[in-house]
């Protein structure tokens, strides 16, 4: 039987079972658990939020995504790693048009964060 992404269990699913390969990754964990430190919990519950505002319309979420990324030592192989990770989650789980929306928009994500770290870095007055 296929699974398709419809509620926020299945947003749970997706962001813990992404989250754990990215806690084990050798590109992102360094990045992510020197960040995150002891504070998994809270990130996960965040990021449940984020995706079910994101994708199921259902409008959780309050905040900027942009600020608490725009200072990490990160570059294209960063971002890559990230992508690459979320899209085989996503693959492994789901199917459906809701699938391939969750990929389009890891994607469009990544690479507006990746430009704006970027373009961050580049010009020391960026207002966030």
């Amino acid at each position: 039987m296929e699974k398709q992404l419809l509620d926020i269990e299945d947003v749970k699913l997706l962001v813990d079972t992404f989250y754990t390969k990215v806690r084990n990754d050798a590109v992102l964990a360094p990045i992510f658990n020197e960040r995150i430190g002891e504070r998994w919990p809270e990130h996960l519950a965040k990021m449940y939020t984020f995706w079910q505002t994101t994708l199921l319309g259902e409008h959780t979420y309050f905040g900027s995504p942009f600020p608490p990324h725009a200072q990490l030592p990160v570059d294209n192989k960063h971002f890559s790693q990230w992508i690459s990770l979320f899209t085989q989650t996503v693959d492994e789980l789901f199917t459906g048009d809701k699938t391939e929306e969750a990929k389009w928009r890891a994607g469009k994500m990544a690479e507006m964060f990746e430009l704006k770290v970027n373009h961050f870095r580049g010009n020391s007055r960026a207002i966030l």
